[in-house]
């Protein structure tokens, strides 16, 4: 009734030749944490420059501290604040970035098991969901 598959799937798993590089579900949650951190920074900083706050600032750094110890000690890059004005809603705009961003970032710690970045993410998102007038 069916013809046989005579060839092979494409979609099969092969080894992988010795000179293509492996990483572990840990590494890549690494890499997918200090991705995330790093955006949550870059929006931190530009809401420092439009809406300064000390909390912000304190944000900023420990955010920093934790994408340094995550990348073995490379700081990451940060980028100049946009001249853009401070309009109520680019602020909110900002702050729900920076929400979506805490979101994914507690995801991957919580998976990874990192409780420093799981609090530090937790505390994030709290922060901009006060600033947002959402949860409570």
């Amino acid at each position: 009734m069916y013809e046989p598959i005579r060839t092979k799937s494409v979609h099969t798993m092969t080894e992988p030749g010795p000179g293509v590089p492996h990483r572990s579900r840990e590494e890549e949650l690494d890499i997918q944490l200090a991705g995330h951190l790093t955006a949550l920074l870059t929006v931190t900083d530009e809401l420092r420059a439009l809406a300064p706050a000390p909390t912000l600032d304190d944000a900023a750094q420990r955010l920093a501290d934790r994408v340094t110890r995550l990348r073995a000690g490379r700081a990451p890059l940060r980028a100049a604040p946009t001249t853009t004005s401070a309009t109520p809603a680019h602020i909110t705009a900002l702050h729900q970035r920076a929400h979506t961003l805490a979101g994914r970032a507690l995801v991957v710690a919580t998976s990874r098991g990192d409780a420093t970045a799981t609090a530090l993410a937790a505390e994030r998102l709290e922060s901009h969901a006060a600033a947002l007038g959402i949860g409570g």
